[in-house]
């Protein structure tokens, strides 16, 4: 849509307020709300906000910034009243010059979309989002009783979860994202909905929008969902498994040749192990995260292979058109904007470097056993820094405070994660 468009859907279907979204460093979603009467002022220069009060961001001596709505992603929010609207929009930053601002995660993921571009490369992203709905207390708070007892693709009545799972996939598809499947999984309590391949920054401004409706709907069911890549100890974790796509001059990489890959989905692919122990802190942000690795098919160790589940890629068997990797170790507490392009960038290195791709299942080393071992990957990258910039220590301070709270007080940051991740 065009900002023309925009004004006028909200002046003729009864738009009333508008939310203007965007994400911190950690991928929480913000947002402000405006009247319809802002919005010219809006798309011409940018709400601004205190950006020095979002985590990551800037420091109180330069702490203007502004939110510039991106048209193409303007929805109605189904579940505010239907009289006097409430529509969403995802925002860039700028900075008081109107540039685009460094430090935050869309734009980064961005800059790598068009880098790709330049090379004559695109790359389309879908995502398999896992999350737990348990049961809540009097007062509304998350506990850990699962809604059901049900497992992997049961149906009802052991499988409780199908009525929240249906309202979320006809609630997206509503706002013009298209799931691809859903279905119970291995946990109980425990669902997953695919979604279909788009660009990587459509791929990334969807997850967000998932992750919120998934809650809102939770919500009116009496029930809270949590993302945490491991909420109960003896059972399945929640991945976040990432299928990338590459296509050069109309032709698909990732399409097999007479059983072979071709020579840039292998060095994508090998880009991406390459750097991989080196983006583990972006792609598994929480100490919560390496209690997941390792357990119940998610993977450990630095491999690939055709079709296997417990690699940490692979090749799966697919029908022409839909050919793709599949990265198995991210977790839904990730940034996906970040995620999405420290992958982007790794591949692409590989490919530019003619990375040589280990064979399939040799083991070449294992992800990062703690948050503080990723950490200390992630600091001493020049990969990492060439992709994010200063980006890369902010990041950093913040997670190590995490990592070191974590072994003073771990039942307290649990119970933060559980809440809020």
């Amino acid at each position: 849509m065009t900002e023309r468009e925009v004004i006028e859907f909200v002046e003729e279907n009864d738009v009333k307020f508008i939310r203007l979204a965007f994400v911190d460093l950690f991928g929480t979603m913000k947002n402000i709300a405006i009247m319809p009467t802002q919005l010219r002022r809006a798309f011409d220069g940018g709400i601004s906000f205190d950006a020095s009060a979002v985590k990551g961001f800037c420091d109180i001596s330069n702490s203007e910034l502004f939110l510039k709505p991106d048209p193409n992603t303007l929805t109605v929010l189904p579940w505010r009243p239907q009289t006097g609207r409430v529509a969403r929009m995802i925002c860039d930053c700028l900075t008081p010059e109107g540039e685009l601002f460094e430090g935050y995660s869309r734009t980064i993921l961005r800059r790598q979309v068009e880098k790709a571009r330049e090379m004559g490369y695109q790359f389309r992203i879908g995502t398999e989002y896992e999350f737990y709905l348990f049961h809540a207390d009097e007062q509304g708070d998350v506990t850990l009783r699962p809604q059901d007892e049900a497992g992997y693709m049961d149906v009802s009545p052991l499988d409780k979860g199908e009525n929240v799972r249906r309202e979320i996939c006809l609630t997206l598809e509503a706002m013009g994202i298209q799931p691809e499947c859903s279905h119970h999984e291995h946990g109980p309590g425990q669902n997953e909905v695919d979604f279909r391949s788009a660009g990587a920054l459509t791929a990334a401004d969807n997850a967000m929008t998932f992750k919120t409706t998934v809650r809102t709907i939770a919500a009116q069911y009496g029930l809270c969902a949590s993302f945490m890549p491991k909420p109960l100890e003896n059972e399945s974790g929640n991945g976040l498994h990432v299928n990338l796509s590459i296509e050069k001059d109309g032709v698909q990489l990732f399409e097999a040749q007479n059983g072979e890959l071709s020579s840039d989905a292998q060095h994508a692919m090998a880009g991406i192990l390459r750097r991989i122990r080196e983006i583990s802190v972006f792609l598994n942000p929480i100490p919560n995260s390496y209690r997941r690795l390792g357990c119940f098919e998610a993977p450990r160790h630095i491999n690939w292979s055709f079709g296997n589940r417990s690699q940490l890629i692979r090749i799966p068997a697919s029908v022409p058109g839909t050919e793709r990797m599949e990265l198995r170790s991210p977790d839904p507490a990730c940034n996906p904007y970040l995620a999405f392009a420290l992958m982007i960038a790794a591949a692409m290195e590989g490919i530019r470097d003619k990375v040589p791709l280990q064979k399939p299942l040799e083991v070449t080393g294992d992800l990062p056993g703690s948050l503080f071992t990723a950490i200390m990957y992630a600091r001493e990258s020049k990969f990492v820094y060439d992709v994010l910039g200063d980006v890369l220590e902010k990041y950093a301070v913040e997670k190590k405070k995490t990592a070191a709270r974590f072994e003073t007080e771990p039942e307290a940051v649990f119970q933060q994660h559980l809440r809020t991740i």
